[in-house]
């Protein structure tokens, strides 16, 4: 048994080898709503916000305030980009063409990428890193929807606090010029503080 457990515990950490190594994130790539791979360095210089999506969740009004947001501030050098990501309730059921045309009602300019998974054996490496950068510090206290959500995965997970999985959709990961990773902000998060957090780095 013991000795299992240490044949686990080494492959997990070999698997994660490559993503520790990583010194930002332009060295990591992903296929665009297009299928072409975009490594992450076309995006050097510019504050991003790291966003996996969802189009049937309670928080998918987000995608207004994250287009409002990039339209405010792209001229300073702000980017948006978008990962679709089934894994949360199964609430991005439809194709990449699919949710692209359900964005249109929301008017949405900034980069989409393809389907993502962002959990276990098969996320993206660049979802690997930013997990390993910044971990699940809580849902936002003053959020509605925060009971909700803590209740279902403490149903779930019992240690979801625990792990810096992401715990569902529009979680947001804030990069700055150098490509490093300086901030997670839960669905929950007020986006007046996800604002503050943007302007913030844009004026370094």
């Amino acid at each position: 048994m013991k000795r299992n457990l240490i044949i686990t515990a080494i492959i997990c950490l070999t698997s994660l080898l490559p993503v520790m190594a990583q010194k930002n994130i332009y060295e990591f790539s992903a296929k665009d709503a297009d299928g072409k791979v975009v490594s992450m360095e076309e995006y050097k210089g510019k504050v991003l916000l790291i966003v996996n999506t969802a189009t049937e969740c309670g928080f998918t009004p987000q995608y207004l305030e994250l287009e409002a947001l990039y339209e405010k501030y792209a001229e300073k050098g702000f980017v948006v980009l978008d990962f679709p990501c089934n894994q949360f309730g199964g609430q991005a059921p439809g194709t990449i063409d699919e949710i692209q045309q359900f964005c249109t009602q929301y008017n949405v300019q900034f980069p989409q990428f393809d389907k993502i998974e962002v959990n276990g054996n098969n996320a993206l490496p660049l979802f690997k890193y930013l997990k390993k950068k910044q971990k699940f510090r809580g849902f936002d206290k003053d959020n509605q929807l925060t009971p909700l959500l803590d209740n279902m995965l403490s149903r779930q997970y019992p240690d979801y606090k625990q792990t810096s999985d992401i715990k569902w959709n529009f979680t947001k990961f804030l990069i700055d010029r150098n490509g490093k990773v300086i901030a997670r902000f839960e669905p929950t998060a007020n986006m007046e503080r996800v604002e503050e957090a943007v302007e913030k780095a844009l004026a370094k």
